[in-house]
């Protein structure tokens, strides 16, 4: 299992790594000492196979240079790895982790299938492509980056809980889940922020859900209790299933999890994508589901207080939108997806 670094890496490739356990194969990690993978994959039983590599994206260009003059050295340490363990296929999350064992996996012929959860995959992905024995993808046309028949619609891993939320029926409140993720956007808290004032004057009956994550977390919570309106605030929602299912309209980014867990809930939302994410994957993220009206696009820096509470107004008011766009979503939706990359990684083994 190649990939690391942040969990959007990480926690799919536990999936499909417990999936193959589960049928009697031997599956190992390969990351580094910094990444999320480090505390994440020794827990969950599985070895983690330690590599010196580091970004070459958004990085100053000493820290290229040093990755670049590394690289061959880390790509041949991790062939002769892939080789003592009787590596038969690797599986690759992407990122710029991934790049030395999918490059070392290659140099041995031994076959790669990589998961690209974004429209437009990244770097590492995109480089690699047209060597890959398979490619499993989440948007029909991340198809056109990899050889044609190699492509398979498997989406990305998500908890079950997701899928057997039950359509949200109308109580006489609406219920606005905002979230930036575990660790809060400070846009999307400050657009919150900005819109209570307006939500309270008029009388719009909102139950506000915010996830601030944990720097704005006490701030946050002092003054929305002042505001007399209904709702949460909180630095962490642990149980973000449950979340989905209070909410009419969830307010996130469109990173390929959340965008994810979107679909498998069916709920309508409002993306405002991270606009520093590699190669703009957010932004077109976002934009798939916009086109498919699963979704409404506002810009990172178009978003405030004033343009929360106008969106949020207008897609209430507009008869059928929401249910629409709810349903619009499930169509992304893609079930069964570690089983399914289980499956492929079996097939290709065995080919």
């Amino acid at each position: 299992m190649a990939g690391g670094g942040t969990g959007g890496h990480v926690i799919p490739a536990l999936a499909v790594a417990r999936e193959l356990r589960q049928r009697g194969h031997r599956v190992f990690f390969v990351g580094t000492d910094r990444g999320i993978e480090a505390r994440l994959v020794p827990p969950e039983g599985f070895p983690l196979e330690l590599i010196e590599v580091g970004a070459l994206k958004r990085v100053g260009w000493r820290r290229m240079l040093a990755t670049l003059s590394r690289l061959p050295f880390t790509t041949g340490q991790t062939a002769r790895m892939l080789r003592v363990k009787g590596v038969d296929v690797v599986f690759s999350m992407g990122g710029y982790v991934a790049g030395p064992t999918v490059l070392g996996a290659l140099a041995r012929r031994i076959p790669v299938v990589v998961m690209e959860p974004n429209s437009v995959p990244g770097l590492t992905n995109r480089r690699i492509g047209r060597f890959v024995a398979r490619a499993l993808v989440s948007f029909p046309e991340t198809a056109i980056y990899f050889p044609k028949g190699k492509t398979e619609m498997t989406g990305l891993p998500v908890r079950e809980e997701f899928f057997s939320l039950p359509p949200k029926r109308p109580d006489g409140r609406f219920t606005l889940l905002v979230t930036g993720g575990s660790q809060g956007s400070r846009r999307l808290n400050e657009a919150a922020r900005g819109s209570w004032t307006l939500f309270r004057q008029s009388n719009f009956p909102v139950t506000f859900l915010l996830q601030t994550g944990p720097a704005q977390a006490e701030e946050l919570k002092r003054e929305f209790a002042r505001t007399g309106l209904q709702g949460e605030v909180t630095a962490f929602i642990r149980d973000m299933p449950a979340a989905f299912g209070r909410a009419d309209l969830v307010v996130c980014r469109s990173g390929a999890g959340t965008v994810s867990e979107l679909a498998a809930a069916g709920k309508p939302s409002v993306l405002v994508p991270f606009p520093f994410s590699a190669d703009e994957h957010q932004l077109r993220n976002a934009e798939s589901f916009a086109r498919a009206e699963a979704a409404t696009l506002v810009l990172d820096r178009d978003m405030n207080g004033e343009k929360l509470f106008e969106t949020v107004r207008m897609l209430r008011a507009e008869p059928g939108r929401l249910e629409r766009m709810s349903e619009a979503a499930r169509r992304f939706a893609r079930p069964g997806a570690a089983r399914k990359a289980a499956d492929v990684l079996e097939e290709v083994a065995r080919a």
